[in-house]
């Protein structure tokens, strides 16, 4: 797979007191047709290294085109050649640190 991940770069603490040390969603993107678009809730995300983190766990899953997390709503968007399997979407945001609630309502 083919994936530019771009990783938020962070000067002193991780975190700040907002919950917040970088602008914008974590973005892992590769130009794909006929794909699915999945959204899960993600628990724990604070801040932009907590939305890279998870972004480059997901996008390390076979068949995966694009992740987009976003820690101020816990939503993950996963762009895919065919829908991912939830296992190793859990599996993968674990290894980040985070917990996976399931698909987005």
């Amino acid at each position: 797979m083919t994936a530019e991940t771009e990783t938020p770069q962070s000067t002193g603490s991780c975190c700040s007191p907002t919950g917040s040390c970088h602008d914008g969603a974590a973005d892992v993107r590769s130009g794909q047709a006929d794909t699915v678009t999945t959204v899960y809730q993600v628990k724990g995300m604070t801040c932009g290294h907590c939305e890279g983190a998870v972004s480059e766990e997901i996008s390390e899953i076979p068949g995966v085109t694009s992740v987009t997390a976003v820690a101020a709503t816990g939503l993950v968007t996963v762009v895919s050649k065919a829908p991912p399997a939830e296992d190793a979407v859990r599996a993968a945001v674990d290894e980040a640190g985070y917990e996976l609630l399931g698909p987005a309502a």
